[in-house]
């Protein structure tokens, strides 16, 4: 159970052994916890550990996770279908209801605000087919999620996420066999779907006159170095909104199937983000979005580039692609000295 030291109770034991960020073996596997245990943990700057289950809560935890996600599902679905309901509405009027965007949204995000693991959301919301819809819907919750690791106010990160949400909405404007992508793109198909950051523009100006988010759908796919479009914008002229659901966009682009179906893994699409970061999209929110997201591999299985299956213990700050991992109950590897090792694909 993972659990963070804050809430961590006298008595609770350790489900696994705790290493701090220089890769020191801090507390064995077992180990109960106590006032003491709790003031190392907080020294060593650990957040969160793995517990075992506490006494009397067994099959209430056991029943939680399956409770947690089956709400989850609902709450996507429903937001997903008033995604679908505003973008035929645009579609068919050129405008939108502000209210069903509010109305559908908020409950989200009450329920993300609810569960930390990210990492499990992400990889449970890749497992559904890919379609604007969808993808607006997990552009605008990634957005949530980088807007609250950067700091933002809870209002701030509504106004961010609603922006995400609705960042595609010029779509609707596009022909259908241009959106639905069903074959290669001629260049003028092409510029006619770059189109869709105007689009997106002028509906959300006239549906809610809302400046910002309407200036985040003109601006998405604008990049720092200038190459972006449809305004060849530099840096300095990105709305700082712009460049987080810009980030949240090209992550959930890169992890959506290909033409047949095929999938990148988590880690190979972080470490195309992490490259980005490098003068095309903007720095901090990259680095909010891959040192927040791999502290959620700790535990988590992985599968190494040498054929063994691993558990991941510890991130390494220094070289953030290459942990320590556990191979069985006596046998650890360090990654960022076995040079010639990388982790190749992360499971729930």
């Amino acid at each position: 159970m993972r659990t963070h030291v804050m809430e961590l109770q006298e008595g609770d034991r350790l489900k696994t052994d705790i290493f701090n960020r220089a890769g020191l073996h801090i507390l064995p596997k077992g180990t109960s916890i106590h006032t003491e245990e709790i003031a190392l943990l907080i020294r060593q700057s650990i957040d969160y550990v793995d517990i075992e289950l506490r006494e009397g809560e067994a099959v209430s935890a056991s029943k939680d996770p399956k409770e947690f996600t089956q709400r989850l599902r609902d709450n996507f679905y429903f937001t997903l279908k008033g995604y679908q309901s505003l973008f035929l509405e645009a579609l068919t009027t050129g405008k939108f209801n502000q209210s069903m965007v509010d109305r559908h949204l908020v409950p989200m995000l009450e329920v993300l605000d609810r569960n930390k693991d990210v990492v499990s959301l992400l990889i449970a919301f890749s497992e559904e087919d890919v379609t604007i819809y969808n993808h607006s819907l997990q552009v605008g919750l990634l957005s949530y999620y980088i807007a609250t690791w950067l700091g933002y106010s809870a209002e701030e990160c509504y106004e961010i996420s609603k922006a995400g949400y609705l960042h595609d909405i010029g779509k609707s404007k596009v022909r259908q066999s241009i959106r639905n992508n069903d074959h290669e793109l001629t260049e003028e198909e092409r510029e006619e779907m770059k189109r869709h950051t105007t689009y997106g523009y002028e509906i959300i100006r006239d549906s809610t006159g809302e400046d910002i988010t309407a200036l985040v759908a003109l601006q998405h796919h604008e990049y720092e170095d200038g190459s972006g479009y449809p305004g060849k914008l530099p840096k300095e002229k990105i709305h700082p909104y712009a460049e987080i659901v810009a980030v949240a966009n090209t992550y959930i682009g890169l992890a959506s199937p290909d033409e047949n179906r095929n999938r990148q893994d988590l880690l190979t699409v972080l470490r195309r983000i992490y490259e980005l970061g490098f003068g095309k999209l903007n720095e901090k929110a990259v680095q909010a979005l891959t040192r927040n997201l791999l502290p959620n591999f700790i535990g988590k299985r992985a599968k190494l580039s040498n054929g063994e299956t691993a558990t991941i213990v510890w991130n390494n700050p220094m070289d953030i692609f290459k942990p320590l991992v556990q191979v069985d109950e006596e046998q650890f590897r360090d990654l960022s000295r076995e040079r010639s090792i990388d982790l190749e694909q992360v499971f729930i």
